[in-house]
C-alpha cells in the first residue's frame, strides 16, 4: 500500500532555537523551518534525505541512536566535533579508545548528543 510513498523519519527536540543552532550552526546541516509557530523544521541531509524535527517541550530522548553520520575519517570527525565543544559519549558495554571511539567489531563509531539529549553518531565503515 505505501511502497511507492516517500517516507520521512522524524524526532523531537525540547527547544527548536537551540536545536536549529546545533544542527545548522555547529554541525553545518541545512535546516528549513516549516512552521515557526508550531516548531516544525526539516534537516536536509546529503543524498536527498530529509528528517523532520519537531518541538516537544516535554519529550524524553530515546536511548538509541537517532542519526548516524557516515564519515571517511572518524578520527578527524571526532576531533572536529571536540573543536566545536561537543563531548563524545561513552557507554559501559563498549570498549572506547582515548578519543571515545569504538574501533570494532563492525564500523568504528563515536556517539554524541544534541541539546535535547538525542543520541547521534559518526561512524566509519
Amino acid at each position: 500500500m505505501l511502497g511507492e510513498s516517500k517516507a520521512t523519519s522524524g524526532f523531537a527536540v525540547r527547544d527548536m532555537a537551540r536545536a536549529r543552532e546545533f544542527y545548522e550552526g555547529t554541525l553545518g546541516l541545512r535546516v528549513e523551518v516549516l512552521d515557526e509557530q508550531h516548531g516544525v523544521a526539516v534537516l536536509h541531509l546529503t543524498g536527498g534525505y530529509d528528517v523532520l524535527m519537531y518541538l516537544s517541550a516535554d519529550m524524553t530522548p530515546p536511548s538509541y541512536t537517532i542519526l548516524n553520520f557516515e564519515v571517511d575519517d572518524i578520527d578527524a570527525a571526532v576531533e572536529g566535533l571536540a573543536e566545536r565543544g561537543i563531548q563524545i559519549q561513552r557507554y559501559e558495554d563498549f570498549d572506547h579508545d582515548e578519543k571515545g571511539i569504538v574501533r570494532g567489531p563492525g564500523p568504528q563509531i563515536a556517539w554524541f548528543e544534541d541539546p535535547s539529549g538525542n543520541v547521534l553518531s559518526v561512524l566509519q565503515q
